[in-house]
């Protein structure tokens, strides 16, 4: 079976007017949000701590982090984002990150400007910002880390996650777009797309602008497009389907007894084989 080979993110940005990011946090996920059609796949911090089972608050290591958003782009055809949190520590942290995620084949990063240990962004409380130009030499640093020209680094601000308004979410986006970034991330999580339009009507444009629509979905991909936006991540969809439809599952089947109530609605053992790609597999052992 051939090794599956991928274009990087800053190839597939280039090639598409605005390039839409699904969330993941295995190799099936990336999978299936490929065969949707996405361009690329967001390899979440939260969907990862999810998967274990714990929250996501910088508990996890940089090594499970990563391990995860290597086995997601294995096996796929389309480029994979890591988000990175808060590059997990002080700037020597971020370097030995660029490192080890470009040597596992990763050509995106996404890194926040919060303090390490990190809490989610939709978490009450605790969304203390590093300090603007700590945060710009994380940037040089992880520009100045990388091996390739891949590589891409995004600088997610949580200005407005934490509080503070537009004005100061633009001016750090555009200290860090001045330290090298390749683009800007501003997230918010208020429930209109208010914040964001008053950040994309006072941005120059220096670099790319990243969005995450979690909280204020009703905003349609062409409107976005209008609005300037390069790259949008639908970053938890996936795992809040994955948690409904196993709910509803396992009541189901438990409560009547058996999976007759179920097996109309739930994908098929072959379209699993066809997922794993069985019969490349198999020629192998031919």
């Amino acid at each position: 079976m051939q090794r599956v080979s991928y274009p990087s993110f800053r190839t597939v940005l280039g090639e598409h007017e605005i390039v839409r990011v699904a969330g993941a946090n295995h190799a099936l996920g990336g999978l299936l949000a490929e065969e949707a059609g996405f361009q690329a796949v967001w390899s979440s911090s939260l969907e990862v701590s999810a998967s274990r089972g714990v929250p996501d608050a910088s508990i996890l290591s940089m090594a499970e982090y990563l391990e995860s958003a290597a086995n997601i782009q294995k096996v796929l055809r389309i480029p994979v984002v890591a988000d990175c949190d808060t590059g997990y520590g002080g700037n020597l942290n971020v370097a030995h990150m660029v490192h080890e995620f470009e040597d596992a084949g990763i050509t995106a990063v996404c890194i926040e400007d919060k303090l390490f240990p990190k809490m989610n962004s939709f978490v009450a409380g605790g969304q203390t910002l590093l300090d603007t130009a700590e945060f710009a030499s994380k940037i040089v640093t992880a520009k100045r880390a990388q091996s390739t020209d891949d590589m891409f680094v995004i600088a997610r601000t949580e200005a407005l996650i934490s509080g503070l308004d537009v004005a100061a979410a633009l001016e750090r986006c555009r200290a860090y777009a001045d330290s090298g970034a390749d683009a800007v991330l501003v997230h918010s999580k208020a429930k209109s797309r208010d914040q964001v339009l008053g950040f994309l009507e006072g941005w120059d444009f220096r670099c790319p602008v990243v969005i995450v629509p979690t909280t204020y979905p009703d905003w349609h991909i062409d409107e976005i497009k209008a609005a300037g936006v390069s790259v949008v991540i639908y970053a938890n969809q996936g795992l809040r389907a994955t948690v409904t439809a196993l709910r509803d599952t396992y009541r189901a089947v438990y409560r009547h007894g058996d999976s007759t109530v179920v097996e109309d609605s739930i994908a098929s053992v072959q379209d699993i084989f066809d997922l794993q790609r069985l019969p490349e597999w198999q020629k192998l052992d031919a």
